[in-house]
């Protein structure tokens, strides 16, 4: 965007304050003039990432994502530029100006939106009119209200190869785009599209925004495979979202149930539960448990009890654990699941037993005592091989120490003997990771690929001079005139750094108000985090004339270095030349 849209853009950022709308996603603390939080875009215990509120960008100093408001909503949302600028319009009221050649890839997200979106009227209107009553009856001896079908936009699909696919056509929907959305599939024989889903209760997945961004649907019999989940598609993968969250978002509650399924999360929903939320048919993953991290304080686990929810129990204390997220387990005695156990005992009781559910510690112990005759000599031997894994894991010592002692007396051994063995797993394991980081110190100590500025990787001097020069006319733009009169952007040495600074000048010689938020359409996501690090690392740099002067002779210096080593080999090819020469004359 250029001219009257950087205005815009400057004026929407302005509208969007980044700390207020990073806020509805992550838990800020104040840390003086600026904000910290545990980076929602990798997993970690303590906050790296790092809000400015004077520029209104964010950079997180872990794994480097960064840029201003409009990039934190492409990354956190999955969207592209255009989306993001709506979405952020939208939250304020502003209204987007006309912009003509937006990208195939835009265009289709748009359309599969608008498919999921008439798909899902079309099942619910199935399911309610239809003359197929089989899903209806099966979600109404499920104990599922009107009310809670009509929030959740319940639906049934016929029993039909065809009847979605024409209803999209005749909407004016192609193959191929109805393929995309993974609503129909192409029969390999004919190349026909059919549809994907067929006789079973369909389930919307609804993101944040209250797009509708896929499916999952249950068949009424037997048949395999029990649930089909709309697979990876332009706006949906299934391991980066939560089914219920925008639900559960809305709730208030800073303590989230996880259910396995969709009808568990409907039947808490039901009784009064709002802040439950389940997977996508997978085993949790980090991107999930990450996504969790920015909307709960803590988790309560409510998987089924069986062996596999049990497993999958402890997968999923692993990955909150590594996302920073205090973690529960509930215990449901005399009943499978959630909705079985609300149905039995009632809400009342469910809230209970959640209040009341155990610490992930205790969870993994009891795991590790599964199986196990901790009376005899060697069952006690191997749960407590088991148990000290379990022990060692804990970061504070203060609660090492309480569940050490707890164990101890559960086995009958001294504490003090327990204890040295844990001692001893810790120093096994500094001293491993002492050795990891040495290995990786030497790795590393070697030049490393930079996949966002190729060039810096031989170039580290100039990449660092011209970086100061980027900072310094970024963040003086009073004195910006000044320093491109006497930088010219042929001077810079590596592509990526040459780009950013010639977008900077192109911005600031439009009279636009500058800041990073106009260099986001030119930039991808992961280079719009690399210019906010330029600006994050080098905050306390005091530029002044000297600074500035030095950046430049280190310029100048490689490139007077690069025409006297042309001047040399050409001295040395007009040698060869002439020894060639010489040398082929005979006396």
């Amino acid at each position: 965007m250029a001219g009257k849209n950087d205005e815009f853009i400057y004026n929407l950022r302005m509208a969007n304050p980044i700390d207020d709308v990073m806020r509805s996603y992550v838990h800020l603390k104040r840390r003086g003039r600026t904000s910290v939080c545990n980076c929602p875009f990798h997993s970690e215990k303590t906050p790296s990432c790092t809000v400015f509120p004077d520029t209104q960008s964010f950079y997180c100093f872990g794994c480097g994502a960064g840029g201003d408001v409009i990039t934190f909503i492409m990354k956190i949302e999955n969207l592209d530029f255009m989306e993001a600028v709506k979405l952020l319009a939208q939250r304020v009221g502003m209204e987007v100006p006309e912009k003509s050649g937006s990208g195939q890839l835009s265009q289709l997200k748009t359309k599969i939106y608008e498919m999921n979106r008439l798909s899902a009227n079309f099942f619910y209107t199935n399911l309610i009119k239809g003359k197929n009553r089989a899903g209806l009856n099966y979600i109404i001896k499920r104990g599922i209200l009107p009310d809670t079908i009509k929030k959740y936009g319940l639906g049934f699909a016929p029993d039909s190869w065809d009847s979605l696919v024409n209803y999209l056509k005749s909407k004016g929907y192609t193959d191929d785009e109805i393929a995309s959305a993974w609503l129909g599939g192409r029969s390999g024989s004919t190349g026909k599209v059919y549809d994907m889903f067929r006789n079973r209760v369909m389930f919307p997945i609804v993101d944040l925004r209250g797009n509708v961004i896929g499916f999952g649907g249950r068949v009424l019999d037997d048949s395999k495979p029990k649930y089909l989940n709309t697979a990876k598609t332009p706006v949906f993968d299934k391991g980066s979202n939560l089914f219920s969250l925008h639900f559960a978002k809305k709730s208030g509650s800073k303590k989230i149930i996880l259910c396995e399924g969709y009808m568990d999360v409907i039947s808490l929903n039901q009784a009064g539960f709002e802040n439950a939320v389940a997977t996508l048919g997978t085993a949790i993953t980090p991107e999930q448990a990450r996504i969790l991290s920015n909307y709960a304080d803590e988790v309560a686990i409510s998987y089924d009890s069986d062996s596999a929810g049990q497993q999958a129990s402890q997968k999923a204390i692993n990955h909150l654990g590594q996302a920073g997220v205090k973690t529960t387990v509930v215990n449901m005695r005399g009943a499978k699941d959630p909705d079985e156990y609300i149905k039995n005992y009632g809400a009342d009781s469910f809230r209970i037993i959640v209040e009341g559910s155990a610490d992930a510690v205790n969870f993994l112990l009891d795991r590790c005592e599964q199986d196990t005759d901790i009376e005899s000599e060697a069952g006690k031997v191997e749960f407590l091989k088991k148990a000290s894994k379990v022990l060692a894991d804990i970061d504070s010592p203060l609660e090492r120490e309480v569940y050490i002692s707890r164990t101890a007396k559960k086995c009958d051994i001294p504490v003090d003997v327990l204890k040295a063995h844990i001692d001893g797993i810790l120093k096994k394991s500094r001293y491993s990771r002492k050795t990891n980081d040495w290995k990786s110190t030497k790795s590393t100590s070697l030049p490393v690929a930079d996949p966002v500025n190729p060039d810096a990787v031989s170039h580290q001097c100039e990449a660092k001079a011209e970086e100061m020069l980027i900072c310094c006319a970024m963040r003086r733009l009073e004195d910006a005139e000044k320093i491109y009169a006497q930088v010219s952007p042929e001077l810079f040495v590596t592509s990526f750094n040459k780009k950013v600074y010639t977008a900077i000048k192109s911005k600031i010689s439009t009279g636009s108000k500058f800041s990073i938020s106009l260099l986001a359409d030119e930039f991808s996501v992961d280079e719009m985090g690399r210019i906010s690090g330029i600006d994050a690392k080098n905050r306390e740099v005091g530029f002044n004339d000297k600074a500035i002067s030095d950046c430049i002779n280190t310029l100048k210096r490689y490139w007077e270095s690069v025409k006297e080593n042309e001047t040399e080999q050409t001295d040395e090819e007009k040698n060869d030349s002439l020894q060639k020469l010489f040398g082929s004359k005979k006396g």
